[in-house]
């Protein structure tokens, strides 16, 4: 092998950066030259690439988002999509490819292993959804971010009786909203994997109230489902829609804080930026070994490669004895 590519898709993660200046790096101490992928995949189809230096991924490991940019790519959902990419990976001499991102992106590493190309991937999405390993990049730097904003909002709830709904990001999934939930000592925490009944929540809170609370969090996963509010409709969110329901049943004041994107920003924690580094190495070692449709993920200390097929289709259950801690201290 001479030639490796790199790209970044879907949803960019703190710690993006930190494994493709890694990457970048190793594979260039291993005498192989590099080409980075603007755009994801639709660069790929577009044939958007160029080549990498050292210098290239300076002064970047420190910073959140991704150096190579990330773009919605419905060509190349088609096989004809695919197969142009595959076809332009082998004009520019690419050999093998390091494919940064989460659900999406690792299916579409697939479906090029599946045409031939050498391909290694590395979770990264703030969600943590990635079946096989316990860490995604992103994930630590989002939980710090989501519990920061889970104390300041319960500062000034505090001062001004509230209660309070936070919604963080959790499409299918609620490993971010249980961890920052439970770090950030919310009352109660909906997440997508487990039902709920809004009454009694609303009774839990005003038993709290009754024993001389004045304030409660409640952090919700974006993703939770089996919910719809009298006037879903009117809403953009479930945060929204929950936080009229507690205000109607319990007649306390409360506010909503959707946190969006600020989720995804912000210099990546010292966690992500030693898994990137990590992952990236891990990556193009794998690559050059000659390892094909895997992914790198962690276990306990250990970075192991699994099955890309066995990543996106296993699922990622949530920690059941955080859960059950979570629920042992709601309302409290």
């Amino acid at each position: 092998m001479k030639r490796i590519g790199i790209l970044t898709s879907g949803g960019d993660a703190p710690g993006m950066n930190a494994a493709i200046r890694s990457a970048t790096r190793t594979a260039l101490y291993y005498g192989l030259s590099v080409v980075g992928v603007y755009r994801g995949y639709q660069g790929l189809v577009e044939g958007d690439m160029f080549e990498m230096t050292s210098r290239s991924v300076g002064d970047i490991i420190q910073r959140a988002g991704t150096m190579l940019r990330s773009a919605r790519s419905p060509e190349f959902k088609a096989c004809e999509g695919q197969k142009k990419a595959a076809w332009n990976l082998a004009a520019h001499g690419v050999e093998g490819l390091v494919v940064i991102g989460g659900d999406g992106t690792l299916r579409g590493a697939k479906a090029l292993s599946d045409l031939g190309v050498l391909t290694v991937g590395i979770p990264a999405t703030v969600d943590n959804d990635i079946a096989c390993t316990d860490y995604a990049l992103g994930f630590d730097t989002a939980t710090n971010t989501a519990v920061d904003a889970i104390t300041k909002i319960r500062d000034t709830a505090s001062s001004h009786g509230r209660n309070n709904v936070i919604e963080v990001m959790g499409r299918d999934t609620g490993h971010l909203a249980l961890s920052a939930g439970l770090a950030g000592g919310a009352e109660y925490i909906l997440i997508p994997e487990k039902p709920f009944d809004i009454k009694d929540i609303c009774e839990g809170i005003q038993r709290g109230y009754a024993r001389g609370k004045t304030h409660s969090i409640i952090v919700v996963a974006e993703g939770v489902r089996g919910y719809s509010g009298p006037d879903e409709s009117l809403y953009d969110s479930v945060g929204f829609m929950i936080g009229q329901e507690v205000r109607k049943l319990t007649g306390l004041e409360t506010r909503v804080t959707v946190l969006g994107h600020i989720q995804r920003g912000g210099s990546p924690t010292v966690k992500d930026r030693l898994l990137g580094t990590m992952f990236g190495c891990k990556a193009v070692e794998a690559l050059i070994q000659g390892d094909t449709g895997k992914v790198v993920g962690i276990v306990g200390e250990e970075f192991r490669l699994f099955d890309v097929e066995e990543a996106v289709t296993k699922g990622k259950p949530i920690d059941e004895e955080m859960y059950r801690v979570a629920t042992l201290l709601s309302g409290m």
